[in-house]
């Protein structure tokens, strides 16, 4: 997949990511997954895109935001903008595909390999004119899962199509591996994908909800 010594960089739609993972029944060890991709190769930067709602007293993916800053990621997030459509239900949307184009755009001069952990179609012609400037592709989604959590024709303008499944292994969190029990007042400050039961990017909107890319 990696050629020795190459500059890479990795772009991951968190969201994209969490439910693909979720779908297989698994969730992602971010420590683990950033050790990976710096074995493979010269990794220049790491990415991970997620909006996020800030008008909450407390917002579940903000522990791992942090994290992720502290520790080798590059995150970019934006507020998420409400609106009630014409049924009159809440809808969030959180649209991340700009800001994820243009840093692929800039850096792509001074890497040799993008890593794009997205299933999104709407990337396809991200991809394709990266491609124009010599960068090879690697896109990471599933298509073990019906339906496929990728769409078909960014699969098919990768250059190569790695199904996440096969790297669950090496980036999987092992789900013997939990956090010391807190006392009930202190869990908010453990990261929440390493809180029993917690899942790293859990849609804080409500049940009448509904949340949008």
């Amino acid at each position: 997949m990696s050629i020795p010594g190459e500059k890479t960089a990795l772009f991951i739609d968190g969201a994209n990511l969490y439910a693909t993972a979720k779908s297989l029944g698994f969730d992602i060890d971010y420590k683990r997954l950033l050790r990976e991709f710096q074995t493979r190769g010269n990794l220049l930067r790491a990415f991970y895109y997620t909006a996020i709602i800030e008008d909450q007293e407390y917002s579940s993916i903000r522990p791992l935001i942090d994290w992720l800053d502290y520790n080798g990621y590059t995150v970019v997030t934006k507020a998420t903008k409400e609106f009630v459509d014409q049924t009159g239900r809440r809808k969030v949307k959180g649209n991340m595909d700009i800001e994820l184009a243009v840093d692929a755009m800039e850096l792509a001069p001074h890497i040799d390999h993008m890593v794009l952990f997205s299933g999104d179609g709407d990337f396809r012609s991200l991809v394709e004119a990266v491609q124009r400037r010599g960068v090879r592709v690697t896109v990471i989604s599933t298509i073990s899962t019906q339906p496929p959590m990728v769409a078909d024709e960014l699969r098919r303008q990768a250059d190569i199509f790695l199904d996440i499944v096969e790297l669950q292994p090496k980036v999987g969190r092992d789900p013997s591996e939990r956090a010391p029990r807190e006392p009930r007042g202190d869990r908010q400050h453990t990261p929440q994908f390493l809180q029993r039961g917690a899942s790293p990017q859990r849609t804080p909107a409500g049940p009448d909800d509904d949340y949008e890319d």
